[in-house]
């Protein structure tokens, strides 16, 4: 189902019904992580994470709903990497780099742009039944974790 892209040593997966408080609970559940972690309120990717976190669960809320009650969100990191998933049972599959032209939101070209920016990466990988999809994003620290 949801796996992280690269071996990591550090995990944490959240599970919310999808509906619009998960947005909150999964962007604060980021900033908790993100903290246990040791990642500084000054590292250059922690507030773009938070809101590329926030754009993907908003989206799965928004867009996956009706087939996926649930969307998880797998929080992985190691020194120099900090990635996270989000999943839905959604079968749709965004095209990630297009989404800038064609997207009717600015959501998922927001993703692209932050991440591109950040020197940080994206996919989106479907289930093995083909039910559903994570995205993944993977953005580099600066400075680490303790």
């Amino acid at each position: 189902m949801l796996t992280p892209p690269d071996p990591l040593p550090y995990r944490h997966v959240l599970t919310l019904p999808a509906t619009g408080r998960a947005v909150r609970v999964a962007r604060e559940t980021t900033e908790q992580v993100l903290e246990e972690w040791g990642v500084a309120a000054w590292e250059p990717c922690r507030d773009p994470a938070l809101l590329i976190l926030s754009e993907l669960v908003a989206n799965s809320v928004r867009h996956a709903a009706a087939l996926s009650p649930q969307v998880t969100v797998v929080f992985a990191g190691g020194p120099d990497t900090f990635a996270f998933g989000v999943h839905d049972r959604h079968p749709y599959r965004p095209a990630l780099f297009a989404s800038a032209g064609i997207a009717p939101g600015r959501g998922l070209a927001t993703v692209m742009e932050l991440t591109r920016g950040l020197g940080g990466r994206a996919v989106v990988r479907g289930d093995a039944d083909e039910g559903g999809k994570s995205i993944w994003v993977t953005l580099p620290l600066r400075r680490g974790l303790r």
